[in-house]
């Protein structure tokens, strides 16, 4: 089974319908209640019918999701950031070049707190083509984006009314890998500030390393740091990563050889270490995947990673004391090319996204084995690509 790039989502994506209340097989009665998080969905929006943000609600009693309508029209959403109040919502324009300009850009939008729906407020360049990723930095002052094609990361100011200012620093990154399809040069993936917020992570699938800067939150300037970088096995193509609570552990997933490293964080010195590599794959299995998500549960007792050809979440227990990772299972997402999913912020539920088959699927995560359980509720989404839940 062939997985989809990022090229050939962008250009090659099939007709899908407008939302709407047809498309969702879970049951849109009653109405949900506020303690029902509203999560949003971002998209492409080339050569689809996609209207760029989607928003919905989770009923916490069921699993069910209620469609709340496209509520923020931009190109190529396919990243999302919220403010930790819920107040501003940023979403990535994956784009080559941008209201005439070379690069792709960042749309800043403010969110009505009531209603959850999206007010433009501008749009910034990320300096760079195609960005895949963007995170607020803790202190809630600026923003980072990670410039795929452009192999770069863009710090970009936030003001008081959530608008973007221009950039304040651009790091481009240097090298190449092991893979001559994949890694002619550099190709930043994601970009995630340590816990405590004075080291900013970038991982750059195209140079299989994590680069490692220290935060000048002062000029929004990113220094290189002492270590400046940590490798991964050659070819590896690391593509996301996430810290565990507490922030001493932190995994890490690998695209192009279907793995998920654990490795340990040392905020003192600034220093992440690679500990232990596991496969994301079954034994056996034999056809094309590439990786794409990972996010370790609320509890830190377990995480997940997605699997774009074998079309499943792989689950891994968390020795606490250790970090270290143990197998669990795996659980097919009942679509294609799983790109993102989210875990909602109580570690009930998880939520994938198959990009290549329009799809959301929700399932109930067991508390004490973290196995993945089937809701039989789902909804329908061109070409979703990521899931943010409003922690407003």
């Amino acid at each position: 089974m062939a997985s989809i790039n990022r090229r050939e989502a962008i250009k090659a994506i099939g007709a899908f319908g407008a939302i709407g209340m047809s498309t969702l097989e879970s049951s849109l009665t009653g109405g949900a209640v506020a303690s029902d998080p509203r999560f949003y969905v971002g998209t492409y929006t080339s050569n689809s019918k996609s209207r760029g943000i989607y928003l919905f609600r989770l009923r916490m009693a069921t699993g069910e999701l209620v469609a709340e309508d496209a509520v923020g029209e931009t190109v190529n959403p396919s990243y999302l950031a919220i403010d930790r109040r819920g107040r501003f919502l940023y979403a990535v324009n994956e784009v080559g070049e941008l209201a005439g300009r070379a690069g792709g850009g960042v749309t800043a939008f403010a969110i009505d707190s009531a209603t959850g729906r999206l007010r433009q407020l501008n749009q910034q360049s990320t300096r760079g083509a195609s960005p895949c990723y963007v995170t607020i930095h803790p202190e809630g002052k600026h923003l980072l984006a990670a410039n795929y094609s452009g192999g770069n990361v863009v710090v970009l100011p936030i003001a008081a009314d959530g608008s973007l200012g221009e950039a304040t620093d651009l790091v481009q990154h240097r090298g190449s890998g092991a893979n001559p399809q994949r890694q002619q040069g550099p190709r930043a993936h994601c970009v995630i500030a340590a816990p405590g917020g004075r080291q900013i992570l970038a991982v750059d699938l195209g140079i299989d390393k994590v680069m490692i800067y220290d935060w000048d939150g002062s000029a929004g300037k990113l220094r290189p740091g002492t270590p400046d970088s940590m490798s991964t096995a050659p070819g590896a193509g690391p593509r996301h990563l996430d810290f565990a609570p507490g922030g001493r552990h932190a995994y890490l997933i690998n695209e192009l050889d279907s793995t998920l490293t654990a490795c340990s964080w040392d905020a003192s010195k600034g220093a992440l270490t690679a500990m232990q590599t596991l496969p994301t794959l079954p034994a056996g299995f034999s056809d094309s995947n590439t990786c794409a998500d990972v996010h370790v549960h609320p509890s830190g007792r377990f995480v997940y990673g997605s699997n774009r050809g074998h079309n499943s979440i792989v689950a891994f227990g968390i020795d606490k004391a250790s970090g270290r990772i143990e197998y669990l299972a795996h659980e097919s997402t009942q679509g294609r090319n799983p790109r993102n999913f989210a875990i909602d912020p109580s570690g009930k539920y998880l939520l994938a996204a198959n990009q290549a088959s329009d799809s959301l699927i929700v399932f109930r995560i067991d508390e004490r084995t973290g196995r993945l359980i089937p809701t039989g509720h789902q909804a329908s989404v061109p070409m979703p690509v990521c899931v943010k839940f409003s922690v407003g």
